[in-house]
């Protein structure tokens, strides 16, 4: 998995987490405030989308995730 992908999935995995812990009628409910952190990731994105600085995709290059697909090997 490249940086995109892995920008996609933890927004999306902490979008629906902090949705199950906010929403009332959720089987996980803990706490509206859970709303504020989807709210936070909602803007997150909004900024990088006029920015295009992302802090996630800092750290994961930071941590070696490649930023591009390689290509395949030619034979």
């Amino acid at each position: 998995m490249i940086i995109t992908d892995w920008v996609h999935s933890i927004a999306g995995f902490f979008i629906l987490i902090s949705l199950a812990l906010g929403v009332e009628t959720s089987p996980l409910f803990h706490h509206p405030y859970w709303l504020f952190f989807t709210a936070f990731v909602g803007a997150n994105l909004f900024q990088f989308g006029i920015t295009k600085l992302c802090p996630l995709s800092m750290i994961l290059k930071a941590l070696g995730v490649p930023e591009t697909r390689s290509s395949c090997p030619a034979k």
